[in-house]
């Protein structure tokens, strides 16, 4: 009986990872728009039982071979759930709750795995031992490069210096560890994050870029706002974000570009929130004191909140977006905003396509080109050309992906706030087409 104990749960242990997963897989794949919350509600219910099992019967998972790793997995699923959790709802709990997740598996070393360091030592542990080894590794990598998102997010200017050094030692690492293994695709994610931290530097303890309410609030601007809200009161409940340029400051699938606007469309917290952060992120809490395991509260973030601020906008953060996609992720959000509520798009894109494809496109299907809006008909300012539009698209490819002031249009039905990022924002202006 006491022998098929550690089995038997172990079992139970595996049969909930399965199910976690499968959750877990649905709520990735859904778009952070729109509904779909409610998968992502399902997974943490999911993985707060997985983590709890694990807990409460961890000394019998153990010595049935539950090893490090695998309860690192399920932690960085659990981080992964807060982020887009943040992503979605623009909660800061949501952020921090991702933060201490990502702390606790990179202190406790969950993915830590020693390499073979020699031939000798890859032929006595096996092909077998050798391959997971490298999975690991690659599982380790990628949950770096996450953390290293939610660091910068934070504005942790300690922790993404010490992780950006720790993801190029092990990609080092990694390289002499496997060398019939290609690590080119991280030498690349090693060039995008320097280009980005070289070109954001806001991490390295400048003022933050979110509101401040003691800063950047106008006292002369009062009263227009009373008078204004005296007749109609709307608030900013929505905003969609997309930046497309060629060889764009990016790192992941977040361009610098959003990764500004994102910050800037939030409440900066207050000084009673900033300290029960810090003391959750750097208390106690982060020691291993329970072994293989470790002890993180998965409601930890649900016990924070600032009172004192309104809620941060909702964000739809897309990357690199057809023509046709954008107008319908917008369609999509507009389906559902309320009446008083406020829609903000952030475009930044040039106005630059590849002109020789452009022109190719043009004189080829001048018969063809979209229909002379009636909002530019005679009017003095009317842009044609190149110079109407800002571009949405791969390198080389033209007409599809031109982005133009009309194709926006439908959403002015709503409450709209429109920031156009280009050489060409010139076009988008009220009046102007």
């Amino acid at each position: 009986m006491a022998d098929g104990e550690p089995s038997g749960a172990y079992r139970e242990f595996k049969a909930l990872v399965e199910a976690a997963d499968r959750k877990f897989a649905r709520a990735r794949d859904l778009p952070l728009y729109g509904g779909g919350d409610h998968h992502s509600r399902k997974a943490f219910k999911a993985y707060t039982r997985l983590w709890r099992l694990q807990q409460d019967r961890r000394r019998d998972l153990v010595a049935a071979g539950l090893r490090r790793w695998e309860i690192g997995e399920v932690a960085s699923r659990i981080g992964q759930l807060y982020y887009a959790r943040y992503l979605r709802t623009a909660e800061p709990r949501s952020l921090v709750g991702a933060y201490v997740f990502y702390e606790a598996i990179y202190s406790r070393g969950y993915f830590a795995a020693p390499a073979p360091a020699n031939a000798s030592a890859s032929a006595a542990a096996g092909g077998g031992a050798k391959h997971q080894g490298l999975l690991i590794r690659y599982k380790e990598l990628r949950f770096i490069a996450r953390f290293l998102v939610v660091a910068m997010l934070m504005r942790r200017a300690e922790a993404v210096d010490h992780l950006v050094a720790r993801l190029r030692s092990l990609v080092q690492e990694s390289k002499s560890a496997y060398p019939k293994t290609n690590f080119k695709e991280w030498k690349q994610v090693l060039q995008e994050l320097d280009r980005f931290l070289k070109a954001d530097g806001a991490y390295k303890g400048s003022r933050s870029l979110r509101y401040d309410n003691l800063f950047d609030s106008y006292a002369s601007n009062l009263a227009s706002i009373a008078r204004f809200h005296s007749k109609r009161v709307l608030k900013l409940k929505e905003a969609v974000l997309t930046s497309y340029h060629r060889n764009e400051v990016k790192f992941t699938e977040l361009t610098l570009d959003t990764f500004r606007m994102l910050q800037s469309l939030e409440w900066e917290p207050t000084g009673s929130y900033q300290i029960a952060v810090k003391e959750l992120t750097e208390n106690g809490t982060m020691s291993d004191q329970s072994g293989p395991s470790g002890l993180i509260d998965i409601h930890l973030s649900t016990e924070i909140s600032d009172g004192n601020l309104p809620s941060n906008p909702q964000r739809a953060i897309i990357y690199h977006p057809t023509v046709s996609h954008l107008i319908a992720v917008l369609a999509t959000i507009c389906e559902e905003l309320s009446q008083d509520s406020i829609l903000l798009i952030y475009i930044s894109a040039s106005g630059l396509a590849d002109q020789n494809a452009y022109h190719k496109y043009a004189s080829s299907s001048s018969s063809r080109l979209r229909p002379a809006s009636a909002f530019s008909i005679n009017k003095p300012n009317s842009h044609t050309g190149s110079d109407d539009h800002v571009w949405l698209g791969p390198r080389g490819n033209g007409g599809p992906n031109n982005l133009y002031p009309e194709d926006l249009i439908p959403f002015t039905r709503y409450p709209l706030f429109l920031v156009i990022d280009s050489e060409n924002s010139h076009a988008f202006k009220a009046g102007h087409t």
